[in-house]
């Protein structure tokens, strides 16, 4: 495809066959086709051929080197431009500019100018040559109408009029002259002008798959594979699922899988944006193309090949690439009709002039101006363009938007509904506060001693080592931070659960309850001190869990215990609140541990204890009152409600039914990516929207100027050439998108 024009040419084609639906983007050159039952991929390759274009099935994403034939075609494009470059100039110049002018020169710049209105305006040519052949014409037939009319002038000029005789000369002029004979200038310069708007186009093409490529080459080539005792180092693609690898200090993480062995620090930053190293250890998940920073891991592959995160994440960004914006198909139906209706104005202009009594040279120049600055190029990139590098920045910054018609939805989004746990909090439980009994003595004596650190540090050695052979969530979170206050816990012996109460053990010769306050009381007959109860009643108030610690059959203090607020949530709420849209807090949690967690994020509307199904009727409500509804969550229970929102939005570290319904994917587990998802995708639908005015602004202004006279075709093809240029440019800008968090 060399057009817009032969974009929405195929996607016609195909959209007629039968139960066929299928969208075309000239940007990428790909198409996206949906075949029903009996209709295959040969027979849609078999309808393009038709049409007179060429196409195939692209390789897999994570294997496919995505921008070499880019760079192939962009390579070949340029040393096509810089030969027509060096010919054209001294053509220009001797046309331009009197004084140059010797004898006979024409006959010099006719020798320069025909390679360049031959050679290299051929794919021009061939274009529309093959465009004719099937009855269609296409920007570039405007394009190689131009550039032969003034070649062809020419040649009558200098082979049958008077503009080969010595001594001719002529000089450039913005509008028409009558001094002008010939367009060998025309001819060299348009061809040239329109040869570097496409190299840039290619470019930025390039330039614009580059987020994609570097995904591609993030994953590692090779891996340190354990056989027994023994490491072999194999290809990445001989990997299955089970083995287990080495990655060491400095080494890629070869694909998605479960540490088995080591500890280590591994930097994220490449694939989510994500600039803090993640901790890991056994039992935890790491991702391939991800870096060990730290010390040697041995890890278990749990996906390889296309269903690593790495191959998923490339799919995501391609077929958000390959689509297109509700926007983009007005320019599309604009641009399948403009070239008839551009061949309808020259002609039209043509006529107009002669029956007016204008020389041929003035009506001439006037159609080929005409033809030459009307080619829509500007108007073929404006959506894909963006499109493309707003979502490949994405992609570096961990947004992946599933599709372009998700633009539309950010802007119109002014309520967005946060699931609590998970989304806004960080989904893990984690000891929050630490209160002593008063009297408690640092050996844990009821010394009549007031509580201090030392106090502390043995209520936690104690609470952590008799929690040490819990599975529950609230064990594990007192046991981690026992650990990481107090270091190495002492042996627990004798340990018991009972389920959904607390535990007990013996620790260093004490027996050791650990759990609610009621069963304490009930079951142990502990009753809390009045300075304890006062504690106890101020965590429940701000919705966290109290878990008291006993030994020796007296309270020696309590442990406040909750899902922590991720650090960045407060912010990201404001955020949201200035980018106008109304937060929404949906929880299935009770409703005081709710509010504390709404009050500390800044949120006032809150909805607790709210099942799955219930959060959809939520959504629906928010819908029926009016609000265009984005939800953000990342649990299976939230899937339904991310799919009935008008703006789903998952964070990638939940599981992958809440993915797969949403729209938008947040690599990075931090609800500011939320809102730099909505700023990106809201300033990439500003840019289109920019592109598109500047674009039909550029046509219906200079249509007009051409048709009446006043643009001299050389100034019509650079003019069209810079409009193209511009769209690009703008497109680019979208790069430079910094995340809120920088």
């Amino acid at each position: 495809m060399t057009c817009a024009s032969c974009a929405a040419r195929i996607e016609k084609k195909l959209n007629r066959l039968p139960g066929v639906v299928a969208t075309v983007n000239y940007a990428t050159d790909k198409a996206t086709v949906r075949l029903p039952e009996g209709t295959t991929v040969d027979d849609a390759i078999a309808t393009i051929v038709a049409t007179g274009y060429t196409a195939r099935l692209p390789a897999p994403v994570v294997t496919e080197p995505v921008t070499a034939e880019l760079d192939a075609d962009t390579l070949a494009l340029r040393q096509r431009l810089l030969v027509s470059t060096a010919l054209a100039i001294p053509v220009t110049l001797l046309s331009m500019v009197p004084a140059l002018q010797f004898t006979n020169w024409q006959w010099l710049a006719l020798t320069l100018a025909a390679p360049v209105a031959v050679w290299g305006a051929w794919p021009f040519h061939r274009a529309a040559w093959l465009n004719a052949r099937h009855g269609a014409a296409s920007m570039d037939t405007l394009i190689s109408v131009g550039v032969l009319a003034a070649f062809g002038w020419s040649l009558y000029a200098l082979f049958l009029g008077d503009a080969g005789m010595p001594g001719m000369t002529m000089q450039l002029s913005f509008g028409m002259s009558g001094q002008t004979d010939i367009y060998l200038e025309v001819a060299a310069a348009v061809t040239v002008f329109i040869l570097a708007g496409r190299y840039f186009e290619a470019r930025a093409k390039t330039r614009s798959g580059a987020a994609l490529q570097a995904l591609v080459n993030l994953g590692a080539k090779d891996v340190a594979v354990l056989r027994g005792s023994l490491e072999r180092r194999i290809p990445i693609g001989e990997l299955m699922v089970g083995d287990v690898f080495v990655v060491r200090p400095g080494e890629k993480v070869a694909t998605d899988g479960v540490v088995v062995d080591g500890a280590s620090a591994i930097d994220t930053s490449l694939l989510t944006g994500e600039t803090v190293p993640v901790e890991v250890g056994p039992g935890d998940t790491v991702v391939g193309a991800t870096v060990n920073s730290g010390g040697r891991l041995t890890v278990r592959a749990t996906r390889v090949g296309a269903d690593t995160e790495l191959a998923r994440i490339g799919r995501l960004v391609e077929q958000a690439q390959s689509g297109k914006a509700p926007v983009q198909r007005l320019a599309d139906r604009v641009s399948a009709v403009f070239v008839p209706i551009v061949f309808v104005i020259a002609l039209g202009t043509l006529a107009v002039w002669l029956l007016v009594g204008a020389s041929p040279e003035q009506a001439f120049t006037a159609a080929v101006a005409t033809l030459i600055i009307a080619c829509p190029c500007a108007l073929g990139l404006a959506t894909p363009t963006a499109l493309l590098v707003g979502t490949g920045r994405g992609a570096q910054l961990g947004i992946l938007i599933r599709g372009p018609q998700i633009l539309e939805s950010t802007r119109q989004v002014d309520a967005i509904v946060l699931d609590k746990t998970g989304t806004v909090t960080t989904g893990r439980m984690a000891l929050l506060g630490v209160h002593v009994a008063a009297g408690v003595a640092a050996d844990g004596g009821l010394a009549g001693t007031p509580a201090g650190a030392a106090a502390e540090t043995e209520l936690l050695r104690l609470a952590g080592a008799a929690e040490a052979g819990s599975e529950h969530p609230i064990g594990i979170a007192i046991v981690n931070g026992a650990a990481d206050q107090v270091g190495i816990l002492p042996a627990a012996t004798a340990f018991t659960s009972a389920q959904g109460f607390g535990v007990q053990a013996t620790v260093e010769g004490h027996l050791v309850l650990v759990g609610r306050p009621r069963w304490l009381a009930d079951e142990w007959q502990v009753i809390l001190p009045a300075d304890l109860a006062e504690v106890l009643a101020g965590i429940e108030a701000r919705g966290q869990t109290a878990v008291a610690v006993a030994w020796d059959g007296a309270a020696r203090g309590i442990l406040a215990v909750a899902d922590e607020v991720k650090p960045s949530s407060a912010a990201a709420v404001a955020q949201l609140v200035a980018l106008g849209l109304t937060p929404v807090l949906l929880t299935g949690d009770n409703p005081t541990a709710a509010r504390a967690v709404a009050d500390q994020v800044g949120i006032s509307e809150v909805f607790a204890g709210v099942l799955p199904a219930e959060k959809v009727d939520r959504v629906r409500a928010l819908q029926a009152a009016g609000h265009v509804v984005a939800m953000v969550g990342d649990g299976v229970n939230d899937a339904a409600a991310l799919a009935a929102a008008d703006l789903g939005i998952a964070m990638g570290t939940g599981t992958d039914v809440a993915i797969e319904a949403s729209d938008i994917t947040l690599v990075r587990a931090d609800l500011l990516a939320v809102v730099d998802a909505i700023r990106l995708s809201r300033r990439t639908l500003a840019t289109i929207k920019a592109n598109l005015f500047w674009a039909f602004a550029y046509n219906v202004a200079a249509i007009p100027l051409a048709a009446l006279g006043l643009l001299n075709p050389l100034i019509a093809g650079a003019a069209m050439a810079l409009s193209s240029v511009f769209v690009v440019s703008n497109s680019l800008r979208l790069r430079g998108f910094r995340p809120f968090a920088s």
